[in-house]
């Protein structure tokens, strides 16, 4: 990411007390929203961004973020949308102690609540959810590759949060499902190649597709990932966005991308 603020050198050995050194802080909106994050381990990428900045225009009152990593997502829509209440359920433990973290020293404890849980047991019963459902709004940046696709990663977060090894891309649209109210929306960042799995898994849990957003790196090269929204017990119709490109020739943010680190 630009803008980063980093830390200095050592990396903990397990069993040792983890050092300022293990992480690094990112800023939002010029110093408004920091994040920590470990230098080594997962760490969110411009997606969760992209994602956010979308999300945030559904100017939802009840918010459910699946796989909330760092917290990364909770952070910038508690930040834009100041009535909003969000709950992010992240299956691994320590990530999940970090988004906590983040919200406490952001000062947004009050209205987001991290929960260590697998998102796929999640029901509408759970005591743990009460005052949270149904949601007005489901997030995911969900595992984009299948378990067997591309090279997997040998830091296990990292191949927890980038391969479908705890949950895959039906688990997560069928929480989405469960969670949501009636008219309620769902949005989620995927890759390109999983467009048609995606919009079929979406209409299949019956949250119609309605909006559409292909992300490119660069202007002249082919997407790599998508941004796309659902609305549960929607009709069909569905909206095709101009194409979003992140960089610029020479490699600086787009105006579009830059603003939504800054505002």
């Amino acid at each position: 990411m630009g803008r980063r603020r980093v830390c200095a050198v050592k990396r903990s050995t397990p069993g040792e007390k983890e050092d300022a050194a293990d992480f690094t802080e990112d800023t939002f909106f010029e110093g408004r929203i920091q994040v920590r994050q470990h230098r080594r381990g997962y760490r969110f990428s411009v997606d969760s961004v992209l994602l956010a900045d979308h999300a945030a225009g559904c100017r939802a009152g009840a918010v459910l973020d699946l796989g909330a990593g760092c917290g990364i997502i909770p952070l910038i829509l508690a930040y834009r949308n100041p009535e909003a209440r969000i709950l992010g359920v992240e299956i691994q433990q320590d990530l999940a102690r970090i988004a906590r973290d983040n919200a406490a020293r952001n000062r947004s404890a009050e209205r987001i609540t991290i929960l260590q849980r697998d998102f796929r047991t999640l029901q509408r019963s759970d005591s743990d959810l009460a005052g949270f459902l149904p949601a007005d709004l489901v997030v995911s940046n969900p595992p984009y590759r299948r378990v067997r696709s591309g090279r997997m990663n040998p830091d296990s977060q990292k191949a927890v949060a980038r391969h479908e090894i705890a949950a895959g891309l039906r688990d997560v649209v069928g929480a989405a499902r469960r969670m949501l109210e009636i008219s309620g929306r769902f949005v989620v960042v995927h890759l390109a190649e999983r467009t048609a799995d995606l919009l079929c898994e979406m209409r299949t849990a019956g949250i119609e597709p309605k909006f559409l957003r292909m992300i490119h790196s660069r202007a002249e090269e082919p997407a790599k990932r998508i941004l796309a929204e659902g609305k549960k017990g929607g009709r069909p119709g569905l909206t095709v966005g101009p194409p979003l490109v992140i960089y610029q020739p020479d490699g600086e943010y787009t105006p579009e991308v830059n603003r939504m680190f800054l505002s």
